[in-house]
């Protein structure tokens, strides 16, 4: 076993046992709860019901919640609908340096066993930091500095959640480190994903590949090996292995980079609006915008809206279907209501409102080499009285360089959930949420994310 996957593995098999750094507990505890609320407001939409009626029919013990319902089966079958609820509404982290979503896989993965087996808050949020720091380091590893998605590739987005899902899900069924080893090899004869899911319509086959498939495959590897299952040793090394099959240039040193200094969920930022993540500057600069001009702008007032956004992210938000990865739509209803509320960025009905319709007419969409290398935008509005005003955004909040408080994640969350769950419920969870070292049973958490 190489020196590098040998520090991971015993990382992940030591992870209850490691007193994590107060700050990395408070970032835990608001990827936590931005996870959580977003599985609770995505439980409604198409991923989310497709998710449920898929788990709710697997049978079995019924271990774990399916949130936002009255659903329960097993842990491998709710982590799969949660995952898939948690990316139906475009509303969970991402880890630049990994090129990942991984809340959405790991988050799911870890309640779902955590619940199953009665594990401790403090449980959880060592579990959950061991998947972010196992996921994230083996997406780093690949070595794919750029996902261009104007090709046809392997998604990084699958690979890096089901790692962290098993990471996650293996510390919490305490293995040994050989057994992490083999768990993570499981992991990667699972981790499969390619670029197609941006020809998805409805976003149920993108919701399945960036979480449900991780989620629960995470926990089906570790669940394999837990029952005694074994695999090869070291995935990552010896020949043939995965980084060299998965990866043009890999980078094994990653696997174990600054382990125990460096925690991968600091490195994750967590979305201030519920949008496809290139929109996000987009939409910033338009509320920018409306507090620079004193008042929401009117359709009377403007004659030409541009919008600048990466060159290789411009056509995962280029006029889509689905109103919250349809920056055309975003920036001009914001503009129209002075903010970006989760209702307006889920009003898949208002894409054909005329007003809106005559907006994106005099909207184009310019995919600027100038902004590679992140979510950046510049919007430049022309306004019917000769004016021009320009907004540039390159540090979103509720990015690692321009972080949203704790207070703000949960202004956030109480938006998601209390439509769903009821004000009173939203704010037990909230507590529980942002500091989940006060609950002695995961289970009175996932008590609140039944639905009634």
């Amino acid at each position: 076993m190489s020196a590098q996957t040998a520090a991971l593995t015993a990382h992940i098999a030591s992870a209850l046992e490691r007193e994590l750094p107060h700050h990395v507990v408070v970032k835990v505890g608001c990827h936590l709860l931005d996870t959580v609320a977003a599985a609770v407001s995505g439980a409604g939409m198409a991923p989310g019901r497709r998710g449920f009626e898929i788990a709710s029919g697997l049978g079995g013990h019924e271990e774990a919640t399916i949130i936002a319902t009255r659903g329960r089966t097993n842990a491998v079958g709710a982590a799969l609908a949660n995952g898939m609820a948690a990316h139906a509404d475009e509303t969970d982290d991402s880890h630049p340096a990994s090129l990942s979503h991984p809340g959405c896989g790991v988050v799911p993965a870890a309640l779902a066993v955590a619940e199953a087996h009665g594990r401790s808050g403090v449980d959880l949020v060592r579990a959950i930091a061991s998947g972010y720091d196992a996921g994230c380091r083996v997406g780093r590893a690949v070595g794919l500095e750029v996902l261009d998605l104007r090709l046809s590739t392997r998604s990084s987005h699958a690979l890096v959640g089901t790692f962290g899902a098993a990471a996650a899900a293996a510390s919490l069924y305490q293995l040994s480190a050989r057994q992490c080893g083999h768990v993570l090899s499981y992991a990667a004869q699972q981790a499969a994903g390619v670029t197609s899911w941006m020809r998805d319509l409805h976003h149920v086959e993108k919701a399945y590949v960036f979480a449900g498939q991780p989620a629960s495959q995470g926990v089906l590897a570790a669940r394999m090996v837990a029952g005694g299952s074994d695999g090869v040793d070291d995935v990552f090394s010896g020949h043939p292995n995965f980084l060299d099959a998965t990866g043009p240039s890999p980078r094994r040193v990653e696997l174990s980079a600054e382990l125990g200094t460096r925690f991968e969920v600091v490195e994750t930022n967590i979305k201030r609006y519920s949008v496809g993540s290139p929109a996000q500057a987009a939409v910033q600069a338009a509320e920018e915008l409306v507090v620079e001009h004193g008042r929401p702008f009117t359709a009377d007032e403007l004659a030409g809206i541009e919008i600048r956004l990466s060159a290789d992210l411009a056509r995962v938000v280029d006029n889509r279907s689905m109103a919250d990865i349809n920056v055309q739509y975003l920036v001009a209803a914001t503009l129209l209501d002075g903010r970006c509320s989760f209702a307006l960025a889920h009003d898949d009905e208002r894409l054909n409102d005329a007003t809106i319709e005559q907006l994106v007419t005099v909207t184009e969409l310019v995919p600027d080499e100038a902004l590679l290398g992140g979510r950046k935008a510049v919007l430049t509005l022309a306004l019917k009285d000769g004016d021009r005003v320009s907004q540039r955004v390159d540090r979103v909040r509720g990015t690692v360089s321009n972080p949203m408080t704790p207070g703000e994640v949960r202004d956030k969350a109480e938006d998601l959930m209390a439509p769903v769950l009821g004000s009173s419920r939203t704010s037990q969870l909230c507590q529980l949420l942002l500091d989940p070292a006060r609950v002695a049973d995961v289970r009175e958490i996932t008590t609140l994310l039944a639905a009634d």
